[in-house]
C-alpha cells in the first residue's frame, strides 16, 4: 500500500533531508521511502497537504493518562495538594473500567493533538487488573504507545513477577510496547533499585524515574555511587539537580524528561531546560498530568520556550521541536523508527493547518508552530502510515459513547470518595 502525502510545507526535522517550502513524501507499507521536491506515482492514495506543514507526530515521553477523567480539577493545586487527591483520596476507587477508559481517552486525546508516540508512565497499580485494563485501553487506540509499569506511588512491595507477566502479555503487540517504572531509593531502597536495573536489562526494557532535588539530596550522584547509572534511563523533572550531577546524566548517556507546566504551577522549581543543555545532554519534553496543565505539546514547548528564553536567551524555536520529536524518540529508544521525516522510518507524521487566521501567514513554520501552535491545527495524523485522524476528526472512534462513560466513570469516584465536582475541592496534605 502506498501513499503519498503531495504539496505540504516540509519540516522534516532531519538535516540530510532538511524542509521543503513545497515537498511531497512517499510513504510504503507504513514505511517512509522518499521525500522530495515532486514524487511521481501512479498507484498510491494521495493526501492532499496543500496550506498544510508536514510534521514528524510529538512523542511524549511521560503522561499519566489514567487521571485523564479529572481533567482540570487540579489547576490550582500545589504538588502535596496532587499527591493527597490522585493517590491517596480518588485512587483508591478506581475500577479496571475506570483505567481503561481514562487510559483510552487520554491516549486519544494525545492523538487528536498530534501525539503519534506516547509514554504512558502507569502508577494506578491496584492489581494485575488494572494494568491489564490500561494495556488494552493503549491497543484500542491507534497510537505508538509504551506502557510504563512499575509498583505504583510510594510503595516498596516487590513487583519483578507483575513486571515479567505483563512484558509477556505485551510480546508481539505491535504499536504497544513496555517500560520499567523506577522507584527512587528514598520509596524502597538502592538495592531494590540495582534489582528493578537488572530485571529490565534482562527483558530489554527501558526505564523511567521521578527525581528532583531541593538542593540538599544528591539523588543522581548516589545512583552513580552504587553504579547504577544507565544510557537506558529516562530521569524525568530533574529540578534542583545539581550541574555535577546533571553532567553525571550525560556522562553516562541518560536523558531527562521536563514537564514545564506542571513543574512551575506546583512548585517544583524552575524547569531545567538550559541547564541540561550546558551540561551535554538533550533535554526532551513532555506532559505529565491533565488533572493540572493542557495535554498538548503546542502549549508545552511554548512554555519551556519562553521560560528558557526569559533566562538567557540562546534558545532557538526549532529547538524545541527537537526537543519534542527526534530528542523525546531517541529517549524513548525509537529514534531509528519515528521521531523525524526520514526515508526508512516509519510514517508517524502530522499535517498542521497552515491556512488557520491563528497562524496564516506562516512564513517561518518551526518558529510558528512554536510560537502560535494549537491543537486546532492538527487536521490529520498517520501513525506507521495509517490514517487515524482525518481532516480534523479522529477514524472510527465513537467518542461520544466513550465521553459519557467518562463522565459516568468520574462521578462514580467522586461520589465513592466524597469529594464535589464544583470546583470548591481543596486537599489537605497537611491532614495526612
Amino acid at each position: 500500500m502506498k501513499t503519498l502525502l503531495t504539496g505540504g510545507t516540509v519540516v522534516s526535522m532531519d538535516p540530510a533531508v532538511d524542509d521543503l517550502d513545497r515537498g511531497d513524501v512517499l510513504i510504503e507499507d507504513g514505511v517512509i521511502v522518499k521525500v522530495a521536491e515532486r514524487i511521481d506515482v501512479s498507484d498510491a492514495e494521495v493526501i492532499d497537504a496543500t496550506d498544510r506543514v508536514v510534521l514528524p507526530g510529538f512523542v511524549d515521553n511521560h503522561r499519566h493518562t489514567w487521571q485523564t477523567a479529572f481533567r482540570g480539577v487540579g489547576a490550582d493545586w500545589t504538588f502535596p495538594e496532587w499527591a493527597v487527591a490522585m493517590h491517596g483520596t480518588v485512587k483508591p476507587h478506581y475500577r479496571p473500567e475506570d483505567v481503561y477508559v481514562g487510559t483510552l481517552l487520554g491516549r486519544l486525546e494525545a492523538l487528536h493533538s498530534g501525539v503519534t508516540t506516547m509514554l504512558d508512565w502507569f502508577h494506578c497499580s491496584l492489581g494485575p487488573e488494572h494494568a491489564d485494563a490500561a494495556v488494552a485501553a493503549l491497543r484500542h487506540a491507534p497510537g505508538r504507545s509504551i506502557f510504563c509499569h512499575g509498583a505504583g506511588w510510594g510503595t516498596p512491595d516487590p513487583v519483578d513477577a507483575e513486571i515479567r507477566r505483563v512484558c509477556s502479555d505485551l510480546a508481539g503487540a505491535g504499536l504497544v510496547t513496555m517500560a520499567l517504572g523506577l522507584r527512587g531509593s528514598e520509596d524502597t531502597s538502592m538495592d531494590t533499585v540495582a534489582r528493578e536495573l537488572k530485571l529490565a536489562a534482562e527483558l530489554g526494557l527501558r526505564t523511567s524515574l521521578h527525581v528532583a532535588s531541593d538542593g540538599t539530596q544528591r539523588p543522581v550522584a548516589e545512583l552513580r555511587e552504587h553504579g547504577l547509572l544507565r544510557d537506558t534511563t529516562t530521569f524525568v523533572h530533574a529540578n534542583g539537580i545539581s550541574d555535577e550531577e546533571l553532567r553525571m546524566l550525560a556522562d553516562a548517556g541518560s536523558s531527562v524528561s521536563i514537564s514545564p507546566d506542571v513543574e512551575l504551577k506546583m512548585g517544583f522549581g524552575s524547569p531545567m531546560t538550559g541547564r541540561v543543555l550546558a551540561a551535554g545532554l538533550r533535554p526532551t519534553l513532555s506532559i505529565d498530568d491533565v488533572p493540572s496543565v493542557g495535554g498538548d505539546m503546542f502549549s508545552t514547548m511554548r512554555t519551556a520556550f519562553a521560560v528558557q528564553r526569559g533566562l538567557d536567551g540562546g534558545l532557538r524555536s526549532r529547538d524545541l521541536l527537537a526537543f519534542a520529536t527526534v530528542d523525546a524518540a531517541r529517549s524513548c529508544g525509537l529514534e531509528a523508527r519515528t521521531g523525524s521525516i526520514t526515508p526508512g522510518k516509519d510514517a508517524d507524521v502530522i499535517l498542521l493547518r497552515a491556512d488557520d487566521l491563528t497562524v496564516f501567514p506562516v512564513t517561518d513554520p518551526a518558529a510558528t508552530i512554536v510560537s502560535a501552535g494549537h491543537p486546532g491545527l492538527v487536521d490529520t495524523v498517520l501513525v506507521a502510515g495509517h490514517v487515524v485522524k482525518r481532516d480534523g476528526v479522529l477514524v472510527g472512534m465513537d467518542l461520544a459513547a466513550l465521553r459519557t462513560r467518562l463522565l459516568e466513570s468520574r462521578n462514580r469516584i467522586a461520589a465513592a470518595a466524597g469529594i464535589p465536582l464544583d470546583g470548591t475541592w481543596r486537599p489537605r496534605p497537611e491532614l495526612e
